[in-house]
C-alpha cells in the first residue's frame, strides 16, 4: 500500500484535497467515484510536484493546443469507427511528427493495454493533459459515452484555440507597429538628438524651451539607459511579486475589468471561455455544482473566479444559475438573460454553448473595432512626436540662419 494525494469535486461542488492509502491510482479513483465525487487528480504523495512545476516553466509540452485538439478528434473518430481503444491509440502513435508526442501516446497505449482506464493513463503524464481534459474523459468513461465526450472535448479545444488564435493574430500588427514607434523614438532621442549638442553649444543663440527639453531627454537616455532598463525590469519583478498576494491580485483583476476599452473585451473573452467550459461539462453529465467548481480552474481572472465562487454558494442553496450569476454584478446582461432562458427551457447546457458562440463572435468584432482605431492612433502619435523632435532640432538652426542674415 502507498499513500496517494488526490483532488476531487463533490456532488455539492466542494473541492476536496487529501491523501489516501491504496494499492494504485486506479483504486483511489474508484473509491472517489464510489463516494460520488468527480476525481480531478491522483498521484503518489511523494511525487515531486514542485520539480515538475519548475520543469514545466522551461520545457515545452509534447502537444500544442492545436495538436491536442487534433489528437482528441482523431481518437473520437477511430472509436466511432468501432476500433478498440488500445488499437486506436496504436494508430495515433504513428501520426505525430514529434518524437516526444509519439512516446507519450505510446505510454498511454501501454497503460491502457495493461487495464488502466484512459483517464488515469492521461493523468499519469503529470500535467501534459489539462485537469479539465482528464475530468471530462473520466466523466465520459463513467457514463459509458467516451466517444461522444471526446467529440465534445475536441470541439471545445478547437474553439478555444480559434478564439486564442484570432486574438493573437489580431494583435501581431499593432505589436510590431508599437515596437517600431518606440524604437524610432528611442533612436532619435538617444542617438540623433545628442549629435546636435556640440552644434547648439557653438551657435551662441537662444535655445528654445522645446529644444532644451528634447536635449535633456536625449542626454538622459544616452547616459542612463542601463539604469532605466534595470528600473523597468525591477518594476516588472516587483509587480509580479505583488500580484502573488491574493488580495492584491483580486484588486488588480477587478480593475482590469473596469478599464474603459480593454475591460469589456476581456470580460467577453472570459465569459465565452466560462460558458463553453460549463456547457461542455453539463453536456457530459457533470452536475452543475461540480461543473462550477471545475470551471473556476480555467478562469484567468481572480475577480471572475470570486464571482463564480459566490454563484456556486447561491446555487448550492437552491438558487438558479442565472439569478446567482446576476447577483455577482460582473457578467454581461445578455449572458445572464440567455442563462435564464436556458434554465426555463430545460436546455441550460445548449444555451451555455450558444452564449460561448455569441461572445466569441462579439470578442472578434470588438478586437476588429479596437484595431481599426488603434493603428491610426499609433500612427498619429508617432507623427506628432517625431514632428516635435524635428521642430526642437530645426528651431535653433532657423534662429541661427536668421542671425547670420
Amino acid at each position: 500500500m502507498s499513500q496517494y494525494r488526490y483532488k476531487a469535486v463533490t456532488e455539492s461542488g466542494e473541492m476536496l484535497a487529501g491523501q489516501m492509502e491504496a494499492a494504485s491510482v486506479d483504486e483511489v479513483v474508484a473509491r472517489l467515484q464510489d463516494q460520488g465525487h468527480t476525481p480531478l487528480e491522483a498521484a503518489l504523495a511523494d511525487a515531486g510536484g514542485g520539480a515538475s512545476a519548475l520543469a514545466a516553466l522551461f520545457k515545452r509540452g509534447p502537444f500544442t493546443g492545436d495538436q491536442l485538439a487534433q489528437f482528441t478528434h482523431e481518437l473520437a473518430t477511430l472509436l466511432g469507427a468501432g476500433q478498440p481503444l488500445d488499437r486506436a491509440l496504436g494508430v495515433l502513435m504513428d501520426l505525430p511528427e514529434s518524437e516526444r508526442a509519439r512516446k507519450l501516446v505510446e505510454h498511454v497505449r501501454d497503460r491502457v493495454r495493461g487495464g488502466m482506464p484512459l483517464s488515469q493513463a492521461l493523468d499519469e503524464e503529470h500535467g501534459v493533459f489539462p485537469k479539465l481534459y482528464v475530468a471530462l474523459v473520466r466523466a465520459g468513461e463513467a457514463g459509458g459515452s467516451l466517444e461522444a465526450t471526446l467529440r465534445r472535448l475536441a470541439d471545445y479545444l478547437e474553439r478555444s484555440q480559434q478564439l486564442r488564435g484570432s486574438i493573437v493574430n489580431a494583435l501581431i500588427y499593432p505589436a510590431f507597429l508599437l515596437v517600431g514607434v518606440l524604437g524610432s523614438l528611442i533612436l532619435l532621442l538617444a542617438y540623433v538628438v545628442p549629435q546636435f549638442v556640440p552644434i547648439f553649444a557653438d551657435m551662441q543663440v537662444p535655445i528654445p524651451l522645446i529644444t532644451r527639453v528634447v536635449l535633456a531627454i536625449g542626454n538622459a537616455l544616452q547616459a542612463w539607459w542601463w539604469l532605466m532598463l534595470l528600473v523597468a525590469i525591477g518594476g516588472g519583478f516587483a509587480l509580479r511579486a505583488r500580484l502573488r498576494d491574493p488580495a492584491a491580485r483580486l484588486a488588480w483583476d477587478a480593475r482590469l475589468l473596469r478599464l474603459r476599452v480593454a475591460g469589456p473585451l476581456l470580460l467577453k473573452v472570459q465569459t465565452a471561455r466560462i460558458a463553453r467550459t460549463l456547457g461542455t461539462l453539463l453536456k457530459n453529465g457533470v452536475p452543475l455544482l461540480a461543473a462550477l467548481a471545475i470551471a473556476r480552474q480555467v478562469t484567468a481572472n481572480r475577480a471572475l473566479d470570486a464571482a463564480l465562487a459566490q454563484a456556486h454558494e447561491q446555487v448550492k442553496e437552491g438558487s438558479g444559475l442565472g439569478l446567482a450569476l446576476g447577483q455577482t454584478k460582473v457578467f454581461p446582461r445578455l449572458a445572464l438573460q440567455m442563462v435564464q432562458v436556458g434554465e426555463e427551457a430545460g436546455d441550460l447546457d445548449g444555451m451555455l454553448l450558444k452564449i460561448a458562440d455569441t461572445f466569441e463572435l462579439e470578442s472578434r468584432r470588438a478586437i476588429d473595432r479596437l484595431l481599426a482605431a488603434l493603428v491610426p492612433a499609433l500612427t498619429i502619435v508617432m507623427t506628432v512626436m517625431v514632428g516635435f523632435i524635428m521642430a526642437a532640432i530645426l528651431l535653433p538652426l532657423l534662429s541661427l540662419t536668421s542671425s547670420i542674415q
